[in-house]
This record gives C-alpha cells, sequence and structure tokens, in this order.
C-alpha cells in the first residue's frame, strides 16, 4: 500500500451490510438546473419552480424557485421555517430592509409574514428554497387568499408534465 492508494485502508472500505428495507432510495438530480425547460413548473407570470424533493410523508418540499422579470411574486405566511440558498441574481422582502444576493443563504422564521420582490435590473433569480410545512398566501391585511402545501405542489408538477409530455408519473422521482 502507497500513500496514494487507499484500497487497504479500513476507511475506505464501503459499508457491507444492506440499508434498511424502510429506508427509501436517495434522490439524485444530476441537472439542477434543467437543461430542459418543460421540468420547471409555472407558477405565475415569469416564475416557475423546479422540485427536488417532495416530501409527502413528512410534509416539506425543496425547489428551486426561478423567476425571469421583476415584480412581486407573493405575500405568505410560513408556519414553520424556511430555508433558502440564492444561487443566481437577487430578491427581498417588502417587510424588511436586507437583500438575499447570489451565494447568500435566509432562514425565515415561523410565523413571518413577508412579500417577495425582485427588482427590476435582475434578469434572472433563482433560488433553492426548503419549505416545510406550507406557504399560506395572505393580503396585505393578513387574510387568508389560498395556499400552497407538498400535496398542491405534487398536483401541479403532475398536472404540468401531463401536459408537456414528460408523462405525469415524471414527478414521481421527487417524492418521498
Amino acid at each position: 500500500m502507497t500513500a496514494n492508494d487507499p484500497s487497504h485502508d479500513p476507511e475506505w472500505v464501503a459499508y457491507r451490510h444492506p440499508q434498511p428495507a424502510e429506508s427509501p432510495p436517495e434522490i439524485i438530480v444530476p441537472d439542477a438546473i434543467p437543461a430542459d425547460d418543460r421540468v420547471w413548473v409555472p407558477v405565475g407570470n415569469r416564475v416557475w419552480f423546479r422540485p427536488l424533493c417532495l416530501s409527502a410523508s413528512r410534509g416539506y418540499w425543496v425547489n428551486l424557485l426561478k423567476v425571469q422579470s421583476a415584480g412581486v411574486l407573493s405575500r405568505h405566511r410560513h408556519p414553520q421555517p424556511v430555508h433558502g440558498y440564492v444561487l443566481k441574481g437577487r430578491w427581498r422582502y417588502l417587510e424588511h430592509d436586507w437583500v438575499a444576493t447570489e451565494g447568500g443563504y435566509v432562514y425565515e422564521a415561523p410565523g413571518e409574514t413577508h412579500t417577495l420582490v425582485v427588482d427590476t435590473g435582475v434578469p434572472e433569480m433563482i433560488t433553492m428554497f426548503q419549505v416545510n410545512g406550507a406557504m399560506i398566501y395572505v393580503d396585505p391585511d393578513g387574510a387568508v387568499t389560498g395556499f400552497d402545501d407538498v400535496f398542491t405542489r405534487i398536483d401541479k408538477c403532475r398536472r404540468h408534465y401531463a401536459s408537456n409530455g414528460l408523462g405525469a408519473a415524471y414527478v414521481d422521482r421527487f417524492i418521498r
């Protein structure tokens, strides 16, 4: 064995036993930002999401949000935490004085209500979000106008993929 040959080093030996039968398979998405635009699910004017993990068993989803236009996306509240990582562009909330910029991480506390905005001069914004629970859409006074949860997201994907040739079952690869 040489310093460049780890084949005899026990730390380089893979786990030898089967994984638990109840453990679902991993989700591997080699093209998180897909070459095929049909993977992006429309949710508004020049606004799409791309599912990465739709956890029906735990009630959360991970997706990329893509925006190619300045404007207000939505005003909403989260009953559970949300995590975001900005891959491209920038965005902000009307209720705060900070701007989420490329390479930045955002933690959104449960109960927070905010209005997501992409400002003029941002040609494209892509952010990865992990949304736990739901997004509850509200008017400026907090009256509920709608919601999204992992099940509405799955339904949106199924309808979109059924209509664009990928097939309704395309979404199944992201569901756990």
